[in-house]
């Protein structure tokens, strides 16, 4: 049904048009001269950027540490980002989730345009605010992430995979975006620069994609399904299943070929890492080889994921880091 006989174009069509703009910015790298000098003494905003950190360390601790290796300006501006994602998925997901309307998000929104003009309201704020103005970064991502949770409120089916997509691009693949003008690509890379953006946003694809299975259960007691309604069908499965929390071999297959696509977006990610610049791979290699355990450990669980909530051990997290700090090397 397109009322307008406009040409459907494939939700990884959209996306990409984002990511070229995004390298298009990142390749003219803009003289901060248009942007505005935010009014905020030095020491608040050294305070402000401070308690990014803080927040990063308690809610994140291994990207945290990966974190620290990078020089201290980007390692700030990715604290501030990492804060201000946060703060977007609390309205949705936090304690006062269920009051949230379409008009707070749209009051959020509004929010963020003005602290990308530099006039930030409140201290968590007036970090970003900063980091924008220093990087290339582009406010379309931070738009769409905000997007992603207004689906969040009015969506609780997928009816397939491109659909999905959609969803993950806005919640997950707009923090690789994000990043990225802040990581930096090394000097001495040779991939172009839409296609490390390209990695990045399959990188936040794919862990979208690992949290959607490991909390299929959790999901679902909340009445949400995140799992492409013709692909449950086809394997003979339905709302009901899940619902119900049945673990048959029909479940099983089903989530083998969902784990499959997911380690898919893995592979694709970890072509990109590489070319970020040395300092900045520590935190994402981390982040990769963490997230994409969790799909072994649902294999682990025998694709129970009604019942168990795969998750990594904290001496498995550990042994990632010094894994990933030689990967960030190579």
């Amino acid at each position: 049904a397109n009322p307008a006989g406009e040409i459907a174009i494939s939700s990884e069509q959209k996306v990409y048009d984002v990511v070229l703009k995004q390298a298009a910015l990142v390749k003219k790298q803009l003289p901060s001269l248009d942007k505005p000098d935010i009014i905020v003494p030095g020491t608040l905003l050294n305070e402000a950027y401070e308690r990014c950190g803080e927040v990063c360390a308690e809610y994140a601790k291994t990207f945290y540490l990966g974190t620290l290796l990078m020089t201290p300006e980007r390692r700030r501006a990715i604290w501030a980002i990492y804060v201000w994602c946060r703060r977007t998925d609390e309205l949705v997901d936090g304690p006062n989730a269920s009051q949230i309307t379409p008009m707070a998000l749209d009051r959020w929104e509004s929010r963020l345009e003005d602290l990308f003009e530099g006039r930030p309201f409140d201290m968590l704020d007036a970090a970003l605010s900063d980091t924008v103005a220093k990087f290339p970064v582009d406010i379309q991502p931070f738009k769409d992430m905000i997007e992603g949770m207004r689906m969040d409120l009015r969506k609780s089916r997928y009816k397939n995979f491109d659909d999905l997509y959609l969803y993950c691009y806005y919640v997950a693949g707009t923090v690789g975006l994000m990043s990225v003008p802040v990581m930096g690509i090394a000097p001495e890379s040779q991939a172009t620069t839409e296609s490390v953006y390209n990695a990045a946003l399959a990188l936040g694809i794919a862990n979208q994609l690992t949290n959607i299975l490991r909390d299929v259960g959790e999901d679902a007691r909340r009445g949400r399904i995140y799992l492409p309604q013709d692909e449950l069908a086809q394997a003979g499965l339905s709302d009901e299943d899940i619902f119900a929390g049945r673990v048959t071999d029909k479940w099983r297959n089903f989530m083998k070929s969902q784990i499959k696509r997911a380690r898919m977006f893995f592979d694709e990610a970890e072509k990109g890492v590489t070319e970020l610049s040395s300092a900045s791979r520590w935190p994402v290699w981390a982040s990769l080889l963490l997230y994409s355990q969790i799909l072994d450990e649902i294999e682990a669980n025998d694709y129970d994921n009604f019942t168990k909530r795969a998750y990594v051990s904290k001496a498995k997290k550990i042994l990632a880091l010094p894994v990933a700090y030689a990967k960030s090397l190579a």
